[in-house]
């Protein structure tokens, strides 16, 4: 009996305490981690270049943090914060194989409008999201391979750069309460977002991202 009593004690403050962790007014500061997935659609690089010359950008994982606050106890407001991530740069369609062709750096600024479904004092919440992302794009690296491919020499590389650009994101996850202050999140987004390359030579590329990125937090209620 006193083993019922106190697991049901246990519960009881499990469900009261959940209900400040997501209710109207609450900001919740998390971190975590994250990994950027780019579903890539290259065009063909510009002449003078082998026909069906394409690119594709492989994933990166870095460290994530961000601040929710909660509207009202179903609508949220999420401003994800993240560190740099760094994207190796390969060969495709007609050059897939030559390896690797540069990297880059991308910092997504993203924010989102959040719905949670279930009552405030529930203990596991999924939510849906959408939202405005700025996928910027910084300290590009080519080469000896690229520059091999575009007529660069070592007195004079080819050097690349990719243009930032604005996109829309999606978003589904689900957030569990553990504590009265303490909750675990994890989410997938898909955001529609395409930029333009460009090289030293005069030569540019169209390139669909479309990345799926999945997210960890661990949070705490201020």
């Amino acid at each position: 009996m006193k083993t019922k009593f106190l697991l049901g004690a246990a519960a009881i403050v499990l469900v009261s305490g959940s209900a400040f962790a997501q209710s109207a007014g609450s900001i919740v500061v998390y971190g975590g981690a994250a990994q950027i997935d780019p579903h890539v659609d290259s065009g063909d690089l510009t002449a003078p270049s082998l026909v069906g010359t394409k690119v594709d950008v492989k994933k990166a994982s870095s460290f994530v943090g961000g601040v929710t606050y909660y509207w009202t106890d179903n609508i949220s407001i999420d401003l994800p914060i993240a560190l740099p991530f760094k994207h190796d740069v390969v060969g495709a369609g007609a050059i897939e194989g030559v390896g690797k062709l540069g990297t880059v750096k991308s910092l997504p600024m993203t924010l989102l409008a959040q719905y949670r479904f279930g009552d405030a004092n529930s203990s596991f919440r999924p939510f849906v999201g959408a939202g405005v992302t700025y996928g910027y794009f910084f300290k590009p690296r080519a080469t000896a391979v690229l520059s091999g491919i575009t007529g660069g020499t070592p007195s004079n590389p080819t050097t690349l750069s990719m243009k930032s650009r604005f996109g829309t994101t999606m978003e589904v996850g689900g957030a569990f309460n553990i504590t009265k202050d303490w909750s675990a999140s994890l989410s997938v987004t898909k955001t529609f977002i395409k930029t333009t390359g460009s090289l030293s030579t005069g030569q540019t590329i169209e390139t669909t991202l479309d990345p799926v990125s999945v997210k960890f937090g661990i949070g705490y209620r201020f």
